[in-house]
């Protein structure tokens, strides 16, 4: 059983749409890749994104339709998730703030292979038509160079998941995405369901409710109805090992600062 998913699906954009966004003198998006772009890069793309409220459920990309538009979530957690007739539905990865949905667009394709929807809620997401986001890459070749960086952090990202998934125990499979659950969401209690994160490393759920009472006997995690709570962040990247790390320090020496890398003990209520 997975977590169940908004009816509502990705929206074709209407044409001539205006932007709503409110411009900060201070900061002008939460997301990271945004805010990394130069003052020019970010001129290109500016006039034509729409900032729309994300929740739970809410799907951005589907699964074999047209990449009408670019998302740039500016917080939450989006799922990535592939679907096989043998096997249902896995998640492939996750991003947050740090990244966009519609990589397939950038690198040539027009329809997604997966549905990417939110699993974590945030508070919005920055919104552009996608033939938009290409004609502003298409001018700006260090525009399209931090798109395709990236690119390239996600990679990372998803080869270590298959490491992770293939020679891991169930416990640190969970640690591994717990913590990349956290890196991406404020605070350290995360709404995360046992369908949800069975779905996140690809086993049953029952595996996942006795990992997690391991995890909470170690003092890593206190784990409620759906909720999480990151109590040792140390510990957590401890029993992962090398299967955490790489994508996210990758990212900061690319692109700019992200996660929560500074481990940290939470003190117990």
């Amino acid at each position: 059983m997975i977590e169940a998913r908004s009816t509502e699906g990705p929206q074709r954009p209407v044409a001539n749409e205006r932007a709503d966004v409110s411009h900060s003198a201070e900061r002008y998006s939460t997301n990271i890749l945004l805010e990394a772009l130069s003052p020019q890069d970010l001129e290109l793309l500016k006039p034509h994104l729409v900032r729309e409220e994300l929740h739970r459920g809410k799907v951005l990309l589907e699964r074999g339709q047209p990449i009408w538009s670019i998302w740039f979530p500016e917080g939450g957690v989006a799922s990535i998730i592939s679907e096989t007739t043998d096997h249902g539905r896995t998640e492939v990865g996750i991003f947050g703030r740090e990244g966009f949905a519609g990589t397939p667009a950038l690198l040539g394709e027009n329809t997604s292979p997966h549905e990417i929807f939110i699993q974590v809620d945030g508070p919005s997401a920055l919104r552009i038509e996608t033939s938009r986001f290409l004609a502003a890459v298409e001018e700006s070749a260090t525009l399209r160079r931090i798109m395709l960086r990236y690119v390239q952090t996600f990679l990372v990202q998803a080869a270590h998941s298959a490491v992770s998934n293939a020679h891991q125990r169930i416990e640190a499979r969970l640690a591994r995405w717990l913590l990349m659950c956290h890196d991406r969401h404020d605070g350290d209690e995360i709404p995360l369901t046992h369908e949800f994160m069975a779905m996140m490393i690809a086993a049953e759920r029952s595996s996942v409710t006795m990992s997690l009472h391991v995890l909470e006997g170690a003092g890593m995690i206190r784990a409620t109805r759906g909720l999480v709570r990151i109590l040792d962040r140390q510990k957590l990247e401890d029993l992962t090992g090398e299967a955490y790390g790489q994508a996210e320090a990758d990212y900061r020496r690319l692109i700019g600062p992200f996660g929560k890398h500074h481990p940290r003990r939470v003190p117990v209520d």
